[in-house]
């Protein structure tokens, strides 16, 4: 990764960092997880005892593995014994209903998280665990995956403060001056950016950025496109990216515990936006109530002839995703009852959706994307 000038002196971090609003258990908690080192390279790694220790543990559990002895496998073996449901919608989330007794399970390799409403139940269940793979219990959800979460009586937050703030010291740019968006207003990329650079590796490590930075996904998007062959312009747009986030590092989601259970989306889209295909890039974003539960920006995969059949396509991708949406939910034992929300700024794709008659300007819309129309008569 190319390093980035560093001016820590005239622009310091810690006059965008700061941990007072945070309660005195989370402050030392955050503080102490700031302390963890992790290291660079294999010959620096190989010369640490712990780190040699979990190889042989994480070893031994993946040969544990291919005898058949993982979490998912078990599970679906041991359906009908322990009574789990394994999700059509996310095979690696499992759930459970006894009585008012709920269980949740999602499972990530040999990581599981464990939802209950029943701590009873939860000590039972981990022991039964336990005798068949050998566990570590790390107690209450605070750090998984290099997701930080936090609970209070007012909701969930969940961010990645720490992965941050990683990035920005291995890029040199902890002292680098604030940008004010993710990328410079009206900025058109292309594959002719300049001499070629050696290294992409950057954008990747954005990209993950983008699990709880929704606002970070078009500029993610953007540079994905030039990954194959990366030139100097692109990797100036992603250090203006990292000058956009330094200024808020442990900005993230926050889910709401007393908000209702409404879905509602939002979708855009803009028409031919990419330079070297010509093609339309669709955007939208999916609340739960007041919280934001899923959105993506992605490059479409035709050119769209007119900006009304790029939106109709966005507003077909939003419908999937509020379609898997509601499965979720089915499998988390929640209900809604009520129609999800859809909203756009384009009347011509309104009433293409709403209107099923064949029309000349809609011919050559994919017959999938007519999606929307068995929705919106459906009442869903």
């Amino acid at each position: 990764m190319e390093k980035g000038p560093e001016s820590g002196r005239q622009y310091p971090l810690s006059n965008w960092l700061s941990y007072n609003r945070l309660s005195p258990s989370q402050r030392k908690y955050t503080l102490a997880l700031s302390t963890i080192y992790e290291l660079q390279s294999f010959a620096e790694a190989s010369q640490h005892p712990d780190w040699c220790q979990a190889i042989d543990t994480e070893y031994q559990a993946l040969m544990g593995q291919r005898k058949g002895k993982r979490p998912d496998l078990w599970l679906r073996a041991s359906h009908n014994k322990l009574g789990f449901k394994q999700s059509k919608s996310d095979y690696s989330l499992f759930s459970k209903q006894n009585g008012r007794s709920f269980t949740m399970l999602l499972i990530y390799v040999d990581d599981i998280i464990i939802g209950e409403n029943n701590l009873h139940y939860i000590e039972e269940f981990k022991k039964k665990l336990n005798d068949q793979f050998k566990l570590k219990d790390l107690g209450i959800l605070k750090y998984f995956l290099r997701l930080e979460i936090a609970r209070t009586s007012k909701g969930i937050s969940i961010c990645q403060r720490k992965y941050a703030l990683e990035i920005l010291t291995d890029a040199s740019y902890l002292g680098a001056k604030l940008a004010k968006s993710p990328l410079p207003h009206n900025l058109k990329l292309s594959k002719d950016g300049g001499e070629a650079i050696a290294d992409a590796s950057l954008v990747g490590r954005i990209q993950y950025l983008t699990i709880t930075r929704p606002n970070l996904s078009n500029a993610v998007q953007v540079l994905g496109q030039f990954l194959e062959l990366p030139k100097r312009a692109h990797l100036e747009a992603a250090h203006h990216v990292l000058r956009y986030f330094k200024g808020m590092p442990g900005q993230g989601l926050f889910f709401d515990g007393k908000s209702d259970l409404q879905l509602k989306g939002f979708y855009d889209a803009d028409w031919v936006a990419c330079l070297d295909t010509r093609r339309s890039v669709t955007g939208y974003c999916i609340f739960l109530g007041n919280s934001l539960v899923f959105w993506k920006s992605k490059k479409q995969h035709t050119i769209s002839r007119s900006s009304a059949k790029a939106e109709y396509r966005s507003m077909a991708a939003a419908v999937c995703e509020l379609s898997w949406l509601k499965n979720i939910l089915s499998d988390l034992s929640v209900t809604h009852s009520k129609a999800a929300l859809l909203f756009c700024d384009n009347q011509s794709a309104i009433h293409i959706a709403s209107n099923p008659i064949f029309h000349e300007r809609t011919k050559h819309i994919e017959i999938d994307c007519h999606l929307e129309r068995d929705k919106v008569q459906a009442g869903e």
